[in-house]
């Protein structure tokens, strides 16, 4: 049984996650907290596998509680419930970087607190489920230090109202599954970085580009699956705290070395050419894997201009949304590279890559900048010999 607290003020909205989890097979809400300051004791206490934590609240906000429950508990869960605006996006980008582990926005517009609870459900108990998932491993002896880690099967994430499958055989050695052949040798130049994420994603991301500088002769392009103004917050928090200019993507941008473009909510991003010019082009084409972006559409657009000469890599998600797009992409001669499963905060997408042999390097998320640029450079030092 996966244990939740439910922190906010409101009591109208802890009784809506209340219901919303009731009907969801395998999780008990062991207890409900008005702020921040009581949900510490409470935690001690419950020991809840996964907390859901309001962000404004009187005497302790949820940012200084997630400040403080990081002191004494770096790994429990804890899924921040914000609202759909930019003080929203700010605030709940700050939790993140507090050490939050995920969101959820407030249902708005909508009809009826039936539809509200169905709302909360659709969003929230899967990512009860992946998350509490991470934090359980298998029963069993430790795992060699170093080792690497086993591949998960069933990357999507559980369906709403259904308990997550239980990891593979207790105790069996690690292996790494092996790339599937490539049509063409790996080790040629490269002219664009093509990088996807979702849940834990925020976290990843920054430090990638934290780790890449200014001058990386190339440009970035991203999908990070987050609503409408939070991609625009999120861009410009990249801005100020990593080496690359980054921008949320609008229409007809060209792609600039040293840039990085994200994907903005509720858009896919995609790119044509203009002469020798790499434009953005913005999407409200269907959404894929429950996504809009999704980074498979951006992965197959990169694929169908750049072909070899890109290179992507998958980071920490739910669901499988990347495995289609990297297909695509390894069919059309580039190179994948998937997070590992230690440092994934979810598996799901980069273990999907994995499961299905397109990844041509599995790696933490410490390794991910350097390998990145070290392998532009390496690249197109090569071409420029050539």
């Amino acid at each position: 049984m996966i244990t939740v607290l439910v922190v906010d003020d409101s009591v109208v909205v802890r009784r809506l996650i209340v219901d919303a989890l009731g009907g969801a097979e395998n999780i008990e809400v062991v207890g409900t907290a008005s702020n921040g300051q009581l949900a510490q004791a409470k935690i001690d206490q419950l020991k809840p596998d996964v907390i859901t934590m309001d962000i404004e609240m009187p005497q302790m906000d949820g940012i200084t509680a997630v400040r403080e429950l990081r002191k004494r508990h770096k790994h429990i869960p804890v899924i921040m419930f914000s609202t759909l605006s930019a003080a929203g996006a700010t605030a709940t980008l700050e939790a993140l970087s507090a050490g939050a582990t995920d969101y959820v926005t407030k249902p708005s517009n909508v009809g009826s607190v039936e539809e509200s609870i169905r709302a909360v459900r659709t969003e929230l108990v899967p990512r009860i489920y992946a998350l509490a998932g991470k934090r359980r491993p298998a029963a069993g002896p430790p795992a060699r230090p170093g080792a690497a880690t086993p591949a998960r099967p069933g990357s999507a994430p559980p369906r709403v109202g259904m308990p997550p499958t239980g990891p593979g055989r207790p105790g069996a050695a690690p292996a790494r599954p092996a790339a599937a052949p490539r049509k063409t040798a790996p080790g040629g130049r490269i002219d664009i970085l093509a990088i996807g994420s979702s849940t834990g994603g925020p976290d990843a991301l920054t430090k990638v580009l934290t780790g890449i500088p200014a001058d990386l002769p190339v440009p970035i392009v991203i999908t990070q699956h987050m609503p409408p103004v939070f991609t625009k917050m999120f861009a410009e928090r990249l801005d100020r705290s990593t080496p690359l200019r980054v921008v949320e993507a609008g229409d007809g941008m060209e792609l600039n070395p040293g840039w990085a473009y994200v994907a903005p909510g509720d858009k896919h991003l995609v790119l044509n050419r203009r002469g020798t010019a790499t434009l953005t082009q913005l999407s409200g084409a269907p959404p894929e894997n429950s996504c809009r972006p999704a980074v498979d559409v951006m992965f197959r657009s990169v694929a169908s201009l750049y072909g070899a000469s890109a290179y992507a890599a998958v980071l920490t998600g739910m669901g499988h949304d990347g495995r289609g797009g990297a297909k695509v992409l390894r069919d059309g001669g580039a190179e994948v590279l998937a997070q590992d499963e230690a440092t994934s905060v979810v598996w799901g997408m980069p273990g999907a890559v994995v499961g299905a042999g397109l990844a041509d390097e599995i790696l933490p998320l410490d390794r991910i900048a350097a390998h990145l640029v070290n392998r532009v450079k390496s690249g197109r030092s090569a071409a420029v010999a050539r």
